[in-house]
């Protein structure tokens, strides 16, 4: 489906950036150049399933038994799972490759906009699956490659949700995804509110002590 880019963080894409303070009046209207351009250029597209979860740990009708602590506790209390993806789709990359043939400053404004547009994009999502599932509760969304969720399960992302033919969506050999602006996430779905959490955010991250945005003075937000 069809995934409308309403908005694009700009906070969101200075931080993919690592600029702080003032943005420069010149960077100010390159970002926004860049962005007009990234508008006229990707068709943000989604896909998602709901999935009873077994007793084991498994998704219903599939061999996917999600893996990590952080799932774990992420699941507690959910009867059900969603899977869903979100992609720029390849317009997103040739609008980038091309720019590094003509100006790297180009080039490194529009990664940092579709970085930012990617995750605007699955918030769109996740808000019509909140409608879509509501009065349920919705846990957040937790993708493969973060706290220790292993990367390696992404093929079964793939499979459960026919990525390949609904997005176009393929994997390399290290499970990266093409095209590079997509995401993978998995949220669960409950009857009942969720317990209030304790201790939340980098705290509580079973990755902190190896997490890139936390070297960089940052955090991911989640």
């Amino acid at each position: 489906m069809e995934i409308r880019l309403a908005g694009i963080s700009r906070p969101e894409a200075l931080r993919y950036l690592g600029m702080r303070g003032p943005v420069p009046p010149d960077v100010d209207g390159d970002l926004d150049r860049c962005e007009a351009i990234l508008r006229r250029s990707v068709c943000p597209r989604g896909a998602w399933r709901c999935f009873d979860l077994c007793p084991d740990g498994t998704l219903s009708g599939t061999a996917f038994r999600p893996e990590g602590q952080s799932v774990r506790e992420l699941l507690r209390g959910c009867s059900r799972a969603v899977l869903m993806a979100a992609t720029l789709g390849a317009e997103a990359d040739l609008l980038i490759r091309r720019a590094q043939g003509k100006s790297l400053l180009d080039a490194a404004l529009l990664d940092a906009l579709c970085n930012a547009a990617i995750e605007d994009v699955c918030d769109a999502l996740c808000a019509d699956l909140a409608r879509e599932f509501a009065p349920a509760f919705l846990t957040p969304r937790f993708s493969p490659g973060y706290g220790d969720f292993p990367l390696s399960q992404q093929p079964l992302f793939a499979a459960a949700l026919d990525l390949p033919r609904r997005l176009g969506i393929t994997l390399t050999d290290s499970f990266l995804m093409t095209p590079q602006k997509s995401v993978t996430a998995l949220i669960g779905v409950s009857d009942r509110a969720p317990a209030p959490k304790q201790g939340g955010g980098c705290a509580a991250c079973s990755f902190s002590d190896r997490c890139l945005y936390r070297k960089g003075g940052a955090t991911c937000g989640r």
